[in-house]
């Protein structure tokens, strides 16, 4: 089988945690990485969606948080802040150092994003085909007021420094309008026996992806059955603060609402957590197929049968 993901952050590189423990190894999985959150600091380009599924599925990620490195020291961060060089909001590790350090290195040499992310993923050995969404820079902003002033911030201050304490007015994936998909995204898609929307944030994770000219469209076009697992259980985000974003492109914060965001044109299964289940009679009034079954990711068990739902799921649309 061959499979197709577009994931980003904590929620996506969990659920391909467990949807590679599913599967086998005559299975191919191709993980197409959101790039939108990838910001630079210290002179450093710093990937964090990529590196958060990379460091998750090759073992090296930090369990309890979610993000950076297991075992992880911050002498350079320490020392940087003794400095006065900010900004200090952002933690990078010194773990973490050293895979920006290579990849800043290696694009300074003229290799494209997708052709770094294969090095790096060549120590980790994650077990899936990891491609960023594009080679071309593209960042998410959001529009804010704080201190009564209007102000565009990266989405990292934003969901960072913030905390997303502040409402969201608008978000602005800068570049995505005039990127081109990595290498292989496309080609991924069309060759896909089924593509899947892990519980991943469906506007700044998903949504970016899908922002980049071409990836919607063939995605929509796919001859592979497209099922998607809601991040919204019980009107509330899992993890995260996907509410707020939600919010600023004016869909709610529900498990229906973002199945219905997507469209019937995207999607041909949705699943939703069994609280949600008087969800599916909506989401299957606006044509796509809908089971409710525990969407909650407690251990990678749990998470595999996810991941087998929505595999069983792509069958019976299929069918």
């Amino acid at each position: 089988m061959r499979i197709v993901a577009l994931a980003g952050g904590i929620g996506g590189a969990r659920f391909l945690r467990g949807l590679r423990e599913l599967t086998g190894p005559q299975d191919e999985i191709t993980v197409i990485g959101n790039t939108g959150d990838d910001i630079h600091l210290f002179g450093l380009k710093v990937c964090p969606d990529l590196d958060t599924v990379m460091y998750t599925l090759g073992g090296g990620i930090h369990e309890e948080q979610g993000w950076g490195r297991a075992d992880e020291t911050w002498s350079v961060k320490e020392e940087m802040k003794a400095y006065g060089v900010g900004p200090d909001w952002f933690g990078l590790g010194d773990r973490d150092f050293a895979t920006h350090i290579v990849r800043t290195q290696m694009l300074a040499a003229g290799y494209p994003l997708s052709a770094v992310t294969e090095a790096l993923c060549a120590r980790w050995q994650p077990g899936v085909r990891l491609l960023p969404m594009s080679d071309d820079r593209v960042e998410t902003h959001v529009r804010i007021t704080e201190d009564g002033a209007p102000r565009v911030v990266h989405f990292q201050e934003y969901w960072v420094r913030l905390h997303a304490a502040v409402d969201a007015e608008a978000i602005i994936a800068v570049g995505a309008d005039t990127a081109k998909p990595a290498p292989g995204v496309l080609e991924a898609i069309a060759a896909a026996d089924v593509i899947l929307l892990p519980p991943s944030n469906p506007v700044v994770s998903i949504g970016t992806i899908l922002g980049v000219p071409g990836i919607r469209q063939a995605v929509a076009s796919a001859a592979a059955p497209v099922v998607g697992l809601s991040p919204i259980i019980g009107g509330a985000p899992v993890r995260g603060m996907a509410d707020k974003v939600l919010a600023a492109v004016g869909v709610e914060a529900s498990a229906e609402a973002v199945a219905l965001d997507y469209g019937s044109e995207l999607l041909d299964g949705w699943l939703v957590d069994t609280t949600d289940a008087a969800a599916v009679e909506t989401v299957e009034a606006a044509g796509i197929a809908c089971r409710a079954v525990p969407l909650l990711m407690t251990d990678v068990a749990a998470t595999a049968g996810m991941a087998r739902a929505a595999l069983e799921l792509a069958e019976q649309v299929r069918a």
